[in-house]
């Protein structure tokens, strides 16, 4: 979870990751930013995030998407 925290801060450092739970719904994450965090986390974690799941339910928290990256990891 630390390494995604990490990657999220580099976007966004004024944003608490470990609270917010409407970084989509709030409009705090932008497409662009979306398609930076996929890349970082493609990178980081070597998985592969399919277009399917890249839905607000998913990016809306932190907790959301590393759930989502725990559930490509197995």
């Amino acid at each position: 979870m630390d390494e995604l925290i990490q990657i999220l801060e580099s976007i966004n450092p004024d944003v608490d990751y470990r609270k917010e739970t409407n970084l989509i719904d709030g409009k705090i994450l932008d497409s662009f930013d979306i398609i930076t965090i996929i890349s970082e986390i493609n990178e980081e974690f070597d998985i592969a995030i399919p277009a399917e799941e890249i839905i607000p339910e998913n990016f809306n928290s932190a907790q959301k998407l590393y759930e989502l990256i725990q559930r490509l990891e197995d």
